[in-house]
Formats: structure tokens, C-alpha cells, sequence
């Protein structure tokens, strides 16, 4: 029994002897991984970047504008009249001088015939008081008859000759009318749907007409601008270099153009002055009634540019973490102007640096970062 006892107090004592050994050597191992973390610093954050380039950029000017047609027609009648006939479709692509629309015309053509009657019965009664014109000369000259009579023959005569005059009148009227009854298309482009059909009464008095025709090649842009812009512009189009685009929102297709006119004056209360482009627009691409973003081009300068995620704002200004020897450092920069992914730097770069674009959350100056895409470089005996 005491045996026993002696025993399993050696096992006790020998257990807590091999955990007190574990305890310290973990503590051991713990310590040493601190310090090699600590002489190694602190872990390098995965950043990406892009080279900043030196190029030709462009000096734009954005605006919001709108798509219009040079020429826009309201197709009426003329003439009060019945429909017999509609000789286009409903959105069609007509040119100038296509059939459009057919009137009744049979009243017209009813009237001129009875005015060519007239005429003719006109020229009739003409050679009758003529003759007598020339009977009554003879007979005065014989001193057979009073002078009144050939007077009076000759009066007549002349009111025969008014009476033609008046009749002939009367028919080119009729026919200028009879014409109407034909409506043709006054300008080439593309037909609105048509507002009647056939069988349906048109007078001249409608408020709404039997259809629109807008011209849709070429079309203008037209946008404003703030009036400082105006001497540069100017300039642009001494220079022609003034060439606009329009960019059509969800359409990867861009319209070019030039600048057809700039208003004569500008607006008092708003201080912007209207820029009206024209665009050749053969494929349709813009439609009329469409908002556009307007983008002028000025002129073209050599200049520093980086993506514009890379363009950091702070207190002091904007930076960028220019990154060298897998150190990122603090980049005071100017911004120029801002161009839709690249951001034109006046000022701070000069073009073959690597900037941070991505990461920027964790970064701080002279902080180490890894390229995302890299492989790290691999230590030795690794």
C-alpha cells in the first residue's frame, strides 16, 4: 500500500515537470516568431498600378445637348378636298418630290372645263364684234354711218378681249388649284406616321397635318457653353480645329462633326452661348428629339495623363502613391482637367512612374506594397 502511494506521487511529479517544460518551450517558440515578424516589418500591401504617359491629349469641352433636324416639314393640304389615295408609309424614307398623298379632284377638273367654255365662247363673241369693227371702219370712211357706231364697235371689242383675259385667268387658277390635289414630298428625309387615311375629309383650316417630314442626313447638335469658352473656340475654328463629338448614351458609336454656326448673341441671364454642329449622320445614328453629350475639341497638347483612379484627394491637395523599389510614396500633383478614365496632370509627374490605381484603403506613405500579378520574390534556401 505505501509503495502504491509512492508511486503514483513520482507519476504526478513527473507530469507537472513535462508540462512546465511545454509551457515554456511554446512561450519560447511564440517569442521568437515575434521577433522575426518584427525584424521582418510590417506586411506589404497589394496594390495595382499603371505607368503615367506622356502624350497628345486633347482639350475638350462637354455638354449636354440635343439632337435636331436642319429641316422640318408639316405636310397640310391646300385645298379642301377628300383623300383617295396615301402613297407612302408610315416612318418611310421619301425624297423630295416623291408622291405623297392624292385628293379628289374631279370638281376641279369639272370647273376648268367649264372655264375653258367660257374662254372659248369669249374668243367667239371676239371675231363677231371684230367683224363689225372692221364693217363700221368701211362705212365711216363712206360717211354711211355715224362715227358712234364704230365707237361703240370698238368698245365692244375691247370688252371681248378683258372677257378672254379674265377666262384664261380663270383657268391657269383653277389649274395652280387642280395641282394642289397632288401633294408632294417638299424635302427629302423621314415621314412621321400619317394622321388620316384614306377616305377622310383634309381642310385647310386642320390644326394637325397629314404627316411631318424631318431631315435626318445631316442633323444638328446643338448645345451651350459657358461664355469665357467663347475666345478659345473661336480660335479653334480660325484654326480648324474645332471638331465635335456627340456620344450617344448605351451606343458605343460616336457621330463626328464641325461647328456650323455659334449664336450671335449670348445669354444675358444664363451667361451661355448656343453652339449649333452639324453631323453628316448617313447611318442615322442620331435621331432627332435625342439627348447627346456634347464633346468639343479645342486643341490637342502635349501633357502627362494617368488613369483617374489613381488621383487621390486630401486636405493638402491631390496626390498620387508612386510606387518605386516596392515603396509607395506620396506624390503632390495639379490636375489639369479631367477627361473620362484619364485625369491630365500639369504638375508632379513627368511621365514613366508607377501609380497606385487600386489599393489606396491600407496605404500610407513609404508603406511597402506588392503588385497584384506579381510573384513575390522567393528567399534564399526557400
Amino acid at each position: 500500500m505505501i509503495r502504491r502511494r509512492a508511486l503514483w506521487v513520482v507519476v504526478g511529479v513527473l507530469a507537472l515537470a513535462g508540462s512546465a517544460f511545454a509551457v515554456q518551450r511554446l512561450g519560447a517558440e511564440k517569442s521568437a516568431s515575434q521577433t522575426a515578424r518584427a525584424a521582418a516589418g510590417p506586411r506589404a500591401v497589394a496594390v495595382e498600378t499603371a505607368v503615367s504617359v506622356r502624350k497628345k491629349s486633347p482639350v475638350t469641352v462637354e455638354a449636354l445637348g440635343s439632337v435636331t433636324p436642319l429641316a422640318s416639314v408639316a405636310v397640310r393640304t391646300r385645298i379642301d378636298s377628300e383623300i383617295v389615295g396615301i402613297h407612302f408609309e408610315d416612318g418611310a424614307v421619301v425624297k423630295k418630290g416623291d408622291l405623297l398623298v392624292t385628293l379628289d379632284s374631279r370638281a376641279l377638273e369639272a370647273q376648268i372645263r367649264q372655264a375653258e367654255a367660257q374662254l372659248a365662247r369669249d374668243k367667239a363673241q371676239l371675231e363677231g364684234a371684230e367683224r363689225d369693227l372692221r364693217r363700221y371702219t368701211e362705212l365711216v370712211a363712206r360717211a354711211a354711218t355715224p362715227q358712234t357706231n364704230l365707237d361703240n364697235a370698238k368698245t365692244q371689242a375691247d370688252v371681248y378681249r378683258a372677257a378672254i383675259l379674265a377666262s384664261q385667268a380663270t383657268i391657269d387658277h383653277l389649274k395652280v388649284q387642280l395641282g394642289f390635289t397632288t401633294i408632294r414630298a417638299p424635302i427629302s428625309g423621314r415621314t412621321s406616321q400619317a394622321n388620316v387615311k384614306i377616305g377622310n375629309q383634309v381642310r385647310t383650316a386642320d390644326l394637325t397635318p397629314i404627316a411631318t417630314i424631318n431631315q435626318t442626313a445631316p442633323v444638328y447638335v446643338s448645345f451651350t457653353v459657358p461664355q469665357r469658352l467663347l475666345p478659345q473656340i473661336r480660335s479653334a475654328l480660325t484654326n480648324e480645329d474645332a471638331v465635335v463629338e456627340a456620344v450617344i448614351p448605351g451606343e458605343t458609336r460616336r457621330a463626328r462633326g464641325q461647328i456650323a454656326m455659334i449664336e450671335n448673341a449670348v445669354d444675358a441671364a444664363t451667361g451661355m452661348a448656343t453652339i449649333r454642329a452639324t453631323m453628316p449622320n448617313a447611318d442615322e445614328l442620331l435621331w432627332p428629339g435625342t439627348l447627346v453629350t456634347a464633346r468639343l475639341t479645342l486643341r490637342v497638347e502635349d501633357a502627362v495623363t494617368v488613369p483617374s483612379t489613381a488621383v487621390q484627394v486630401s486636405q493638402q491637395g491631390s496626390f498620387v502613391y508612386v510606387v518605386k523599389d516596392g515603396v509607395a510614396k506620396v506624390q503632390p500633383v495639379t490636375v489639369l482637367r479631367a477627361s473620362g478614365p484619364e485625369t491630365v496632370v500639369e504638375t508632379g509627374l513627368s511621365g514613366g512612374e508607377a501609380v497606385v490605381t487600386a489599393g489606396h484603403l491600407q496605404l500610407t506613405d513609404g508603406a511597402r506594397v506588392t503588385v497584384r500579378g506579381e510573384q513575390p520574390p522567393r528567399k534564399a534556401g526557400a
